[in-house]
């Protein structure tokens, strides 16, 4: 894990980790899973639109998800289904996505990348962009941390206490739009609301608090890239998918202990 290229590898999947770890637990406990789903799957039309009009990509793809998470959200606010609302919104733009970039003329675009990942490629300019994009997320959050989990606790106690839930909401959205634009390159479009849900769900296995669940998504983030690159360098598998299945493998084992501990307690 000395090489230049996997050190690059393994800084930007632990950055992304950091960011994705506490917001991933917000997700969770509002059970949002859909929407960051329907997010990710839009950064894919944000990669065509950033190809075709020249722009940056990382800036194209976290213009759309943003545009996907706040449409998503005001339609949550008026009151839509939104397991349709949001099945409909998330194929679609994948479609969308994925035939913009075959009518892009001369432009020649690995999509398996883009949706399954392909971290070893990432470069130094990348591992800065992921910086400053996890580094907001964070701040975002810190700064927002208490109204945040009253918001989600209760919308009447937010009311109460003076906090605006449509304020907090929007927080969330940008997070989840700029976690979304930075992880794209490292998981793909198809994985990133896995590696959201995952650690925090198998934090919350064993977390007393939810500021020891938000440590503990991070950390186990953290574990599955390093244990996700270990894998794909021994078994040549896919580095993306590696990593979501070493998540996998630790969200099964925190439940395997949460049982046990429960079964310990009730003797």
């Amino acid at each position: 894990m000395l090489d230049d290229f996997l050190l690059r590898a393994l800084l930007a999947g632990l950055m992304v980790a950091l960011a994705a770890g506490p917001l991933g637990c917000f997700v969770v406990w509002r059970r949002m899973a859909y929407f960051g789903d329907a997010t990710a799957h839009a950064a894919i039309l944000g990669v065509a639109l950033a190809l075709g009009f020249a722009l940056n990509l990382y800036l194209g793809i976290m213009l759309v998800a943003l545009a996907m998470a706040m449409t998503v959200a005001a339609l949550a606010g008026r009151g839509w289904a939104m397991d349709t609302t949001l099945g409909v919104l998330a194929h679609s733009a994948l479609a969308c996505g994925l035939v913009a970039v075959s009518y892009l003329p001369g432009v020649r675009v690995d999509l398996t990348s883009y949706l399954f990942g392909d971290i070893l490629a990432v470069s130094r300019a990348d591992l800065g962009v992921i910086a400053l994009g996890a580094g907001a997320v964070l701040a975002l959050l810190a700064w927002r941390w208490r109204p945040l989990l009253t918001a989600t606790l209760s919308e009447d106690l937010a009311h109460a206490a003076g906090i605006d839930p449509a304020r907090e909401r929007l927080v969330l959205t940008v997070a989840l739009a700029i976690v979304v634009a930075v992880s794209l390159k490292i998981v793909g479009a198809l994985l990133i609301a896995a590696m959201l849900i995952i650690p925090a769900a198998a934090a919350r296995n064993l977390a007393r608090g939810p500021e020891a669940m938000a440590l503990g998504a991070i950390a186990l983030g953290g574990l599955s890239v390093w244990g996700g690159l270990q894998l794909s360098l021994a078994q040549d598998t896919p580095s993306g998918p590696s990593i979501v299945v070493v998540a996998a493998g630790l969200f099964l084992a925190t439940t395997l202990a949460r049982v046990a501990l429960q079964k310990r307690s009730t003797r």
